[in-house]
Protein backbone atom coordinates (compact mmCIF):
# COMPACT_ATOMS: atom_id res chain seq x y z
CA UNK A 1 0.00 0.00 0.00
CA UNK A 2 1.40 3.62 -1.07
CA UNK A 3 1.87 5.73 1.79
CA UNK A 4 0.17 8.98 2.36
CA UNK A 5 2.52 10.50 5.14
CA UNK A 6 6.29 10.56 5.46
CA UNK A 7 8.04 11.14 8.90
CA UNK A 8 11.72 12.10 8.49
CA UNK A 9 12.99 11.78 11.23
CA UNK A 10 11.97 8.65 14.10
CA UNK A 11 13.23 10.87 17.39
CA UNK A 12 11.08 11.54 20.40
CA UNK A 13 9.24 13.97 17.80
CA UNK A 14 8.47 11.71 14.97
CA UNK A 15 7.99 8.15 16.11
CA UNK A 16 4.61 10.01 18.51
CA UNK A 17 3.59 11.18 15.20
CA UNK A 18 3.78 8.29 13.59
CA UNK A 19 1.99 6.15 16.11
CA UNK A 20 -0.97 8.51 15.58
CA UNK A 21 -0.95 8.47 12.11
CA UNK A 22 -1.20 5.01 11.85
CA UNK A 23 -4.03 4.50 14.47
CA UNK A 24 -6.02 7.14 12.61
CA UNK A 25 -5.26 4.67 9.30
CA UNK A 26 -3.41 6.53 7.36
CA UNK A 27 -0.30 4.54 5.43
CA UNK A 28 3.15 6.05 6.99
CA UNK A 29 6.37 5.92 6.09
CA UNK A 30 9.23 6.78 8.46
CA UNK A 31 12.77 7.56 7.16
CA UNK A 32 15.61 8.71 9.55
CA UNK A 33 18.17 11.50 9.02
CA UNK A 34 20.36 11.28 11.96
CA UNK A 35 21.52 9.22 14.47
CA UNK A 36 18.69 10.08 17.06
CA UNK A 37 15.64 7.57 17.43
CA UNK A 38 12.92 7.09 19.66
CA UNK A 39 12.65 3.74 21.32
CA UNK A 40 9.76 1.05 20.16
CA UNK A 41 9.00 -1.70 22.37
CA UNK A 42 8.24 -4.94 19.94
CA UNK A 43 4.65 -5.57 20.28
CA UNK A 44 4.47 -1.35 19.32
CA UNK A 45 6.22 -1.79 16.75
CA UNK A 46 4.36 -4.66 15.45
CA UNK A 47 1.09 -2.81 15.87
CA UNK A 48 2.08 -0.18 13.68
CA UNK A 49 3.41 -2.46 10.90
CA UNK A 50 0.21 -4.11 10.68
CA UNK A 51 -1.56 -0.46 10.84
CA UNK A 52 0.37 0.50 7.93
CA UNK A 53 3.71 1.63 9.10
CA UNK A 54 6.34 0.97 6.73
CA UNK A 55 10.09 2.38 8.03
CA UNK A 56 11.94 3.37 5.21
CA UNK A 57 15.99 3.31 3.93
CA UNK A 58 15.37 4.09 0.16
CA UNK A 59 14.66 8.42 0.12
CA UNK A 60 13.21 7.70 -3.34
CA UNK A 61 10.19 6.78 -1.27
CA UNK A 62 9.59 10.44 -0.10
CA UNK A 63 8.48 11.73 -3.19
CA UNK A 64 5.77 9.34 -3.29
CA UNK A 65 3.61 10.75 -0.25
CA UNK A 66 1.21 13.43 -0.13
CA UNK A 67 2.36 15.21 3.21
CA UNK A 68 6.09 14.95 4.90
CA UNK A 69 6.33 16.00 8.31
CA UNK A 70 10.14 16.78 9.22
CA UNK A 71 10.33 15.96 12.52
CA UNK A 72 14.25 15.85 13.05
CA UNK A 73 15.67 16.78 16.44
CA UNK A 74 17.47 20.48 17.30
CA UNK A 75 20.16 19.87 19.72
CA UNK A 76 21.78 22.65 21.60
CA UNK A 77 24.84 23.78 19.15
CA UNK A 78 28.84 24.56 20.80
CA UNK A 79 27.78 28.46 21.31
CA UNK A 80 24.28 27.48 23.48
CA UNK A 81 22.12 28.34 20.47
CA UNK A 82 19.85 25.44 18.49
CA UNK A 83 21.69 23.30 16.07
CA UNK A 84 19.53 22.46 12.68
CA UNK A 85 22.06 20.46 11.20
CA UNK A 86 19.54 17.60 11.09
CA UNK A 87 16.43 19.41 10.16
CA UNK A 88 18.91 20.94 7.04
CA UNK A 89 19.75 16.89 6.24
CA UNK A 90 15.89 16.07 6.06
CA UNK A 91 15.55 19.20 4.11
CA UNK A 92 18.09 18.36 1.44
CA UNK A 93 17.03 14.60 1.47
CA UNK A 94 13.12 15.46 1.00
CA UNK A 95 14.14 18.45 -1.49
CA UNK A 96 15.71 15.96 -4.45
CA UNK A 97 12.41 14.55 -4.18
CA UNK A 98 9.55 16.74 -3.62
CA UNK A 99 6.71 16.96 -6.14
CA UNK A 100 3.90 19.11 -6.73
CA UNK A 101 1.25 19.45 -4.46
CA UNK A 102 3.20 18.06 -1.69
CA UNK A 103 2.51 19.45 1.56
CA UNK A 104 5.56 19.77 3.80
CA UNK A 105 5.11 20.57 7.61
CA UNK A 106 8.20 21.20 9.76
CA UNK A 107 7.44 20.33 13.60
CA UNK A 108 11.00 20.41 14.89
CA UNK A 109 11.61 22.83 17.63
CA UNK A 110 13.53 26.17 15.77
CA UNK A 111 13.51 29.75 16.44
CA UNK A 112 11.06 32.20 14.37
CA UNK A 113 11.83 32.29 10.64
CA UNK A 114 13.85 29.67 10.21
CA UNK A 115 10.31 27.72 8.19
CA UNK A 116 10.57 30.44 5.46
CA UNK A 117 14.59 32.12 5.76
CA UNK A 118 15.94 28.48 6.43
CA UNK A 119 13.41 25.64 5.06
CA UNK A 120 11.98 26.97 2.48
CA UNK A 121 15.26 28.14 0.72
CA UNK A 122 16.69 24.79 0.80
CA UNK A 123 13.14 23.18 -0.81
CA UNK A 124 12.92 25.27 -3.04
CA UNK A 125 16.50 25.43 -4.40
CA UNK A 126 16.48 22.04 -4.41
CA UNK A 127 13.85 20.87 -5.98
CA UNK A 128 13.18 23.90 -8.36
CA UNK A 129 9.62 24.49 -7.13
CA UNK A 130 8.38 27.34 -5.51
CA UNK A 131 6.59 27.42 -2.41
CA UNK A 132 3.25 28.57 -1.54
CA UNK A 133 2.61 27.84 -5.63
CA UNK A 134 3.52 24.25 -6.40
CA UNK A 135 4.34 22.92 -2.99
CA UNK A 136 1.80 23.60 0.57
CA UNK A 137 4.91 24.75 3.06
CA UNK A 138 3.69 25.43 6.57
CA UNK A 139 5.00 24.58 10.55
CA UNK A 140 3.36 22.76 13.53
CA UNK A 141 4.72 23.39 17.16
CA UNK A 142 5.03 19.78 18.58
CA UNK A 143 3.35 18.60 21.61
CA UNK A 144 4.75 15.54 22.47
CA UNK A 145 4.76 14.89 26.13
CA UNK A 146 6.08 11.21 27.24
CA UNK A 147 3.88 9.07 29.23
CA UNK A 148 1.11 11.56 30.01
CA UNK A 149 -2.04 9.33 29.94
CA UNK A 150 -4.11 11.83 29.97
CA UNK A 151 -3.22 14.09 26.41
CA UNK A 152 -2.01 12.23 23.43
CA UNK A 153 -2.30 13.12 19.68
CA UNK A 154 -6.19 13.20 19.47
CA UNK A 155 -7.13 15.47 22.32
CA UNK A 156 -3.94 17.61 21.81
CA UNK A 157 -4.62 20.92 19.54
CA UNK A 158 -2.55 21.56 17.08
CA UNK A 159 -1.59 24.85 16.00
CA UNK A 160 -0.80 25.37 12.35
CA UNK A 161 1.15 28.32 10.40
CA UNK A 162 1.03 28.23 6.65
CA UNK A 163 2.80 30.39 4.40
CA UNK A 164 0.06 31.14 2.78
CA UNK A 165 -3.73 30.77 3.07
CA UNK A 166 -3.81 27.39 1.11
CA UNK A 167 -0.48 26.20 2.40
CA UNK A 168 -2.27 26.47 6.47
CA UNK A 169 -5.23 24.67 5.05
CA UNK A 170 -3.52 21.70 3.56
CA UNK A 171 -1.45 21.28 6.66
CA UNK A 172 -4.64 21.80 8.65
CA UNK A 173 -7.10 18.84 6.52
CA UNK A 174 -4.09 16.79 7.56
CA UNK A 175 -4.16 17.27 11.13
CA UNK A 176 -7.51 17.08 11.09
CA UNK A 177 -7.36 13.87 10.37
CA UNK A 178 -5.29 13.19 14.22
CA UNK A 179 -6.71 15.70 16.48
CA UNK A 180 -10.01 16.57 17.52
CA UNK A 181 -8.64 20.27 17.09
CA UNK A 182 -6.76 22.22 14.64
CA UNK A 183 -5.84 26.34 15.73
CA UNK A 184 -5.09 28.40 12.68
CA UNK A 185 -1.90 30.56 13.43
CA UNK A 186 -1.41 33.62 11.07
CA UNK A 187 1.64 32.01 9.39
CA UNK A 188 4.50 30.14 10.40
CA UNK A 189 6.36 33.06 12.47
CA UNK A 190 3.37 32.82 14.61
CA UNK A 191 3.82 29.09 14.78
CA UNK A 192 6.96 28.91 15.66
CA UNK A 193 6.71 31.57 18.08
CA UNK A 194 4.08 29.54 19.80
CA UNK A 195 6.53 26.43 20.09
CA UNK A 196 9.24 29.27 22.31
CA UNK A 197 6.85 30.41 24.07
CA UNK A 198 5.69 27.34 25.10
CA UNK A 199 8.76 26.06 25.86
CA UNK A 200 10.20 28.93 28.08
CA UNK A 201 6.94 29.18 30.43
CA UNK A 202 7.90 25.54 31.58
CA UNK A 203 11.58 26.98 31.64
CA UNK A 204 10.31 30.23 33.78
CA UNK A 205 7.89 28.61 36.01
CA UNK A 206 9.84 25.64 36.74
CA UNK A 207 12.54 28.26 37.91
CA UNK A 208 10.57 30.33 40.04
CA UNK A 209 9.27 27.17 42.27
CA UNK A 210 13.29 25.87 42.26
CA UNK A 211 14.11 29.35 43.60
CA UNK A 212 11.56 29.12 45.93
CA UNK A 213 12.63 25.58 47.38
CA UNK A 214 15.42 26.98 48.17
CA UNK A 215 14.20 29.87 49.86
CA UNK A 216 11.65 27.87 51.43
CA UNK A 217 14.03 25.29 53.20
CA UNK A 218 16.65 28.60 54.20
CA UNK A 219 13.19 29.74 56.06
CA UNK A 220 12.25 26.47 57.52
CA UNK A 221 9.18 26.92 55.51
CA UNK A 222 7.10 23.35 53.82
CA UNK A 223 7.19 24.35 50.32
CA UNK A 224 4.85 21.59 49.42
CA UNK A 225 2.43 22.73 51.90
CA UNK A 226 2.53 26.14 50.32
CA UNK A 227 2.22 24.77 46.87
CA UNK A 228 -0.86 22.29 48.03
CA UNK A 229 -2.52 25.84 49.67
CA UNK A 230 -1.77 28.00 46.67
CA UNK A 231 -3.01 25.80 43.74
CA UNK A 232 -6.49 26.25 45.19
CA UNK A 233 -7.04 29.34 44.12
CA UNK A 234 -9.21 28.95 40.71
CA UNK A 235 -7.26 32.37 38.75
CA UNK A 236 -4.23 33.73 38.59
CA UNK A 237 -2.04 30.48 39.27
CA UNK A 238 -0.83 27.22 38.47
CA UNK A 239 1.41 25.28 40.15
CA UNK A 240 4.72 23.97 39.08
CA UNK A 241 7.06 22.21 41.36
CA UNK A 242 10.71 21.90 42.07
CA UNK A 243 12.93 19.09 41.19
CA UNK A 244 16.69 18.04 41.09
CA UNK A 245 17.10 20.08 37.25
CA UNK A 246 15.42 20.32 34.37
CA UNK A 247 15.68 17.79 31.30
CA UNK A 248 13.83 16.71 28.15
CA UNK A 249 14.31 17.72 24.61
CA UNK A 250 13.10 20.87 24.65
CA UNK A 251 15.87 23.49 24.25
CA UNK A 252 14.81 26.80 25.82
CA UNK A 253 14.87 29.49 23.02
CA UNK A 254 16.62 33.15 24.71
CA UNK A 255 16.33 33.74 20.85
CA UNK A 256 20.28 35.04 20.73
CA UNK A 257 20.92 36.28 17.71
CA UNK A 258 17.33 36.27 16.38
CA UNK A 259 16.83 39.82 15.63
CA UNK A 260 19.24 41.13 18.35
CA UNK A 261 16.93 39.87 20.41
CA UNK A 262 17.38 38.15 24.17
CA UNK A 263 14.84 37.28 26.39
CA UNK A 264 16.32 37.56 29.27
CA UNK A 265 13.86 36.24 31.97
CA UNK A 266 14.82 33.27 29.99
CA UNK A 267 18.28 33.45 30.61
CA UNK A 268 17.85 33.63 34.71
CA UNK A 269 15.50 30.87 34.41
CA UNK A 270 18.28 28.43 32.46
CA UNK A 271 20.99 30.11 35.18
CA UNK A 272 18.35 29.07 38.30
CA UNK A 273 17.48 25.31 36.59
CA UNK A 274 21.15 24.73 36.01
CA UNK A 275 22.35 25.30 39.62
CA UNK A 276 19.80 22.82 40.95
CA UNK A 277 22.09 19.40 40.43
CA UNK A 278 24.63 21.12 42.67
CA UNK A 279 22.01 22.38 45.42
CA UNK A 280 20.89 18.84 45.36
CA UNK A 281 24.53 17.65 45.60
CA UNK A 282 25.01 20.74 48.87
CA UNK A 283 21.93 19.21 50.85
CA UNK A 284 22.96 15.42 50.74
CA UNK A 285 26.26 16.50 51.68
CA UNK A 286 24.92 18.31 54.47
CA UNK A 287 22.37 15.52 55.07
CA UNK A 288 25.43 13.19 55.54
CA UNK A 289 26.90 15.47 58.17
CA UNK A 290 24.25 16.44 60.31
CA UNK A 291 23.89 12.53 60.70
CA UNK A 292 27.60 11.97 61.36
CA UNK A 293 28.92 11.14 58.11
CA UNK A 294 30.98 12.20 55.52
CA UNK A 295 29.84 12.58 51.58
CA UNK A 296 33.46 10.79 51.22
CA UNK A 297 33.31 7.11 50.89
CA UNK A 298 29.14 7.27 51.43
CA UNK A 299 27.14 4.78 50.01
CA UNK A 300 24.41 6.95 47.89
CA UNK A 301 21.97 5.43 45.92
CA UNK A 302 19.87 7.49 43.03
CA UNK A 303 16.14 6.36 42.55
CA UNK A 304 15.03 6.83 39.09
CA UNK A 305 17.45 8.28 36.63
CA UNK A 306 15.61 9.57 33.67
CA UNK A 307 14.25 13.41 32.69
CA UNK A 308 10.48 12.54 33.60
CA UNK A 309 8.16 9.79 35.42
CA UNK A 310 7.80 6.46 33.53
CA UNK A 311 9.61 6.58 30.73
CA UNK A 312 12.98 5.49 29.58
CA UNK A 313 14.55 8.72 28.03
CA UNK A 314 17.93 10.09 29.77
CA UNK A 315 17.91 13.37 27.70
CA UNK A 316 19.17 16.06 29.60
CA UNK A 317 18.14 14.47 33.03
CA UNK A 318 20.14 16.44 36.04
CA UNK A 319 20.93 12.72 37.38
CA UNK A 320 24.08 12.61 35.19
CA UNK A 321 25.51 15.75 36.64
CA UNK A 322 24.10 14.46 40.34
CA UNK A 323 26.08 11.21 40.00
CA UNK A 324 29.19 13.12 38.89
CA UNK A 325 29.55 16.01 41.37
CA UNK A 326 28.71 12.95 44.25
CA UNK A 327 31.88 11.00 43.05
CA UNK A 328 33.84 13.90 42.49
CA UNK A 329 33.09 14.50 46.54
CA UNK A 330 34.17 10.45 47.25
CA UNK A 331 30.74 9.25 47.25
CA UNK A 332 30.01 5.90 46.21
CA UNK A 333 27.18 5.72 43.60
CA UNK A 334 24.58 3.38 42.32
CA UNK A 335 21.15 3.25 41.18
CA UNK A 336 17.53 2.03 39.84
CA UNK A 337 15.57 2.34 37.54
CA UNK A 338 13.20 -0.05 36.36
CA UNK A 339 13.41 1.80 32.54
CA UNK A 340 17.16 2.23 32.71
CA UNK A 341 19.12 -1.34 32.50
CA UNK A 342 22.29 0.22 32.38
CA UNK A 343 23.53 3.81 32.90
CA UNK A 344 27.28 5.32 32.47
CA UNK A 345 28.90 8.78 33.33
CA UNK A 346 31.81 10.14 31.66
CA UNK A 347 31.82 6.30 30.21
CA UNK A 348 32.20 5.20 33.87
CA UNK A 349 29.36 2.46 34.05
CA UNK A 350 27.31 3.17 37.75
CA UNK A 351 26.53 0.24 39.22
CA UNK A 352 22.72 -0.78 39.16
CA UNK A 353 20.88 -2.00 41.94
CA UNK A 354 19.20 -5.54 41.48
CA UNK A 355 17.29 -5.89 44.78
CA UNK A 356 15.91 -2.59 45.38
CA UNK A 357 15.32 -2.49 48.71
CA UNK A 358 18.55 -3.98 49.92
CA UNK A 359 20.05 -1.11 47.92
CA UNK A 360 18.06 1.54 50.04
CA UNK A 361 18.47 -0.55 53.52
CA UNK A 362 22.42 -0.60 52.85
CA UNK A 363 22.70 3.06 51.65
CA UNK A 364 24.02 5.70 53.43
CA UNK A 365 21.94 8.18 51.88
CA UNK A 366 18.89 7.37 49.28
CA UNK A 367 18.43 10.03 46.29
CA UNK A 368 14.85 10.14 45.19
CA UNK A 369 15.34 12.33 41.99
CA UNK A 370 12.16 10.84 39.78
CA UNK A 371 8.99 9.08 41.11
CA UNK A 372 8.18 6.43 38.82
CA UNK A 373 4.68 4.55 39.78
CA UNK A 374 6.49 1.41 40.57
CA UNK A 375 8.31 3.09 43.58
CA UNK A 376 6.54 1.96 46.78
CA UNK A 377 7.82 5.30 48.51
CA UNK A 378 6.05 4.77 51.53
CA UNK A 379 7.68 0.85 51.88
CA UNK A 380 11.23 2.31 50.51
CA UNK A 381 11.38 5.70 52.81
CA UNK A 382 11.13 2.74 55.90
CA UNK A 383 14.00 0.71 54.51
CA UNK A 384 16.15 3.97 54.26
CA UNK A 385 18.40 5.22 56.46
CA UNK A 386 18.38 8.63 55.05
CA UNK A 387 15.91 9.47 52.05
CA UNK A 388 16.44 12.57 50.70
CA UNK A 389 13.43 13.19 48.34
CA UNK A 390 13.78 16.20 45.62
CA UNK A 391 10.04 15.70 43.93
CA UNK A 392 7.72 15.60 47.35
CA UNK A 393 6.60 12.14 46.21
CA UNK A 394 7.14 11.14 49.77
CA UNK A 395 4.27 11.05 52.46
CA UNK A 396 4.81 14.01 55.10
CA UNK A 397 7.33 13.98 57.01
CA UNK A 398 8.72 10.55 56.55
CA UNK A 399 11.85 11.98 54.55
CA UNK A 400 14.00 14.76 53.40
CA UNK A 401 12.68 17.11 51.21
CA UNK A 402 14.43 19.51 49.04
Amino acid sequence: MPADLAVIGLGHLGLPLAQAAVTAGIPTLGYQTGPEAGSLTAAELRRMLARGFRPATNPAELGRVRTAVICAPVPRGTGGGPDLTQVETAARTLAARLRPHTTVILESPVPPGTTEGFLRPLLEKASGLRAGRDFHLAYSPSRVDPGNRDFGAANTPKVIGGLTPACTESAATFYGRLTDKVVRARGPREAETVQVLETNYRQVNIALVNEMAVLCHDLGVDLWDVIRCAETKPFGFQAFRPGPGVGGHAVPQDLSGTAGRTLRMVELAQQVNGRMPQYVVQRAATLLNEHGKSARGARVLLLGVTYKPDVADLQGTPAHEIALRLMELGASVSYHDPYVPAWSVLDRPIPRADSLYEAVAGADLTLLLQQHRTYDLQGLSVKAQLLLDTRGATPTGVAHRL
